[in-house]
């Protein structure tokens, strides 16, 4: 199997692990396995470097924001694009839309027949770090010329991996007794703007991935805004729990997605 290997997602993707990826390819190459799956797919990025370093392994992407219709649809967010970038020819890039221009941009999506893809609208014409889901949103938010100058491309992006959307823990379920396989655990951020995905998180639902830890082999990403591992390694110390983390290897990497923000990006590892 020969494709192109990408090293970010294809279309805009909120918490995409592009920053993480060689240190990732990394750790895999050093723990091959035969089965991989990744409970939280998100864009499918860590199932695509996945199976682009083990071409005969399963891998296994939970799309679990359905991420593979966006790709499905790719030629008609292109097209949709291109007349916006026809529409605003003469604004300059990154300038705000007028009332009238606005207006304009909001009437050709408008006429869109079926899926529209407003995530990849977002990074088009709001500001950084700015997600809407629906017209209603966009129609209420400041926009920008923003709109990529050459059109979205996924070609074999999810060529020989296995793709199901069901709750992670149905198949956590289906795999978690096999001797063989590699968890990839990438959940929504606590204490993060997750407004992109699909589901409201609360602390409960990060700590119930816990449960997914133990005892398995494992790539789990999280950031220090979560204070999931203090909080962890504070269980074990004062009520003598078990501590998911205990023997992991840690990475991290600072992220700073403003001028007057940042924090801490975290790879835990352990295979068993």
């Amino acid at each position: 199997m020969t494709f192109k290997v990408y090293k970010s997602s294809p279309m805009p993707f909120q918490g995409q692990k592009r920053r993480f990826i060689n240190q990732f390819i990394e750790v895999i190459k050093k723990n091959p396995s035969k089965i991989y799956v990744d409970l939280f797919g998100g864009s499918g990025l860590l199932s695509h470097v996945t199976k682009s370093v083990y071409p005969d392994a399963k891998v296994v992407f939970n799309d679990y924001d359905n991420f593979s219709q966006r790709l499905a649809n790719i030629p008609k967010t292109n097209q949709l694009l291109n007349d916006l970038r026809t529409l605003n020819i003469d604004i300059k890039r990154g300038e705000k839309l007028n009332a009238t221009q606005r207006e304009r941009v909001l009437q050709r999506i408008n006429e869109e027949n079926g899926y529209v893809d407003y995530i990849t609208l977002s990074s088009s014409l709001l500001f950084a770090m700015q997600y809407v889901k629906s017209f209603d949103e966009l129609s209420k938010s400041t926009m920008y010329n923003k709109i990529k100058m050459t059109p979205y491309s996924a070609v074999n992006y999810l060529q020989g991996i296995e793709v199901v959307r069901d709750d992670y823990r149905k198949i956590y379920e289906t795999y978690k007794s096999h001797p063989d396989v590699v968890f990839l655990i990438d959940p929504p951020y606590l204490s993060t703007d997750c407004s992109s995905y699909e589901n409201y998180w609360r602390l409960k639902d990060y700590l119930d991935v816990m449960l997914c830890l133990y005892e398995n082999s494992y790539v789990y990403f999280t950031s220090n805004k979560s204070n999931i591992v203090e909080l962890c390694e504070w269980i074990e110390s004062n009520t003598g729990g078990l501590n998911p983390f205990s023997g992991a290897t840690t990475q991290t990497m600072r992220v700073a997605p403003s001028y007057n923000s940042s924090f801490t990006d975290m790879m835990i590892y352990k295979f068993v």
